[in-house]
């Protein structure tokens, strides 16, 4: 599963003006549409930062074709993948199939941690998932 959020770009006055429809407090703006699109990622990794540590719902992105498709950053991906995966399983069931302590496998979930390729690969095994490591193209970085 990807972690890509659908956004709306506009220009006005001169400026790119980009919002989240799955997010209404998540927007932000530059001077070219590739600025406004990197900026658009830390938006999108601030805005589910902040749902996360204040235990908000986030909704899955609800159009998966669009124009422009933003990421966030990759330690705010793995932990929302990881409590995607886990369901309703709780973090110390994590625990115990990590053989891990409970704040161990909470910080799995911390969008402000950023746990290995080896802590992400037993978790998704433990959730039942695998994982997958890939590079892609930033078109968005500018340059």
């Amino acid at each position: 599963m990807k972690v890509n959020y659908p956004v709306k770009v506009t220009k006005e006055d001169g400026r790119y003006l980009v919002i989240f429809p799955d997010f209404e407090e998540c927007a932000t703006e530059g001077k070219t549409l590739k600025e406004a699109l990197f900026n658009a990622s830390e938006a999108l990794t601030l805005t589910l930062e902040g749902r996360m540590e204040e235990g908000m719902e986030i909704p899955l992105p609800k159009q998966r074709k669009a124009k422009y498709l933003i990421a966030p950053a990759a330690r705010v991906q793995s932990a929302l993948l990881l409590r995607l995966a886990r369901g309703k399983r709780s973090i110390a069931e994590i625990a115990r199939a990590l053989g891990t302590s409970w704040p161990s496998a909470a910080k799995l979930e911390d969008p402000r941690h950023s746990p290995t390729l080896k802590q992400l690969e037993k978790a998704a095994s433990a959730v039942g998932q695998r994982l997958v490591v890939s590079f892609e193209d930033d078109e968005n970085r500018p340059k």
